[in-house]
């Protein structure tokens, strides 16, 4: 099946990063480019159509607890995409697993494409 990754910052995050000295930023980005080595073979970067919204599921990353996984496309207006990625894995559990080691922002969204 495949998927695209919505990775969406929140004005902390932003906050947060803008925050940071260049070794620490650049360290943040370290983790980013090993997290998409570790994934390449799943990522295909083609663009699609993708189904409608009620069909995604987004995964909240709070570091202090357990991922938050819930129906639907829940973004606040104080939280914008800042990229994507789509991915070719065997289910939606699958691309879950793979959101769940996520080093950047703080939210993704999962939405299957259609076809």
């Amino acid at each position: 099946m495949k998927y695209v990754l919505m990775f969406i910052e929140t004005e902390q995050f932003e906050k947060d990063l803008a925050a940071m000295g260049p070794d620490e930023r650049d360290q943040v980005f370290a983790k980013v480019g090993r997290w998409l080595a570790e994934h390449q073979e799943r990522i295909t970067n083609r663009g699609a159509k993708l189904q409608p919204a009620h069909t995604a599921t987004t995964v909240r990353l709070d570091r202090a607890a357990e991922p938050l996984v819930t129906d639907g496309p829940y973004i606040e207006g104080k939280e914008v995409i800042s990229g994507f990625l789509e991915v070719e894995v065997a289910d939606l559990d699958e691309a879950i697993a793979m959101v769940r080691s996520w080093p950047g922002c703080p939210v993704v969204e999962i939405r299957p494409v259609e076809g």
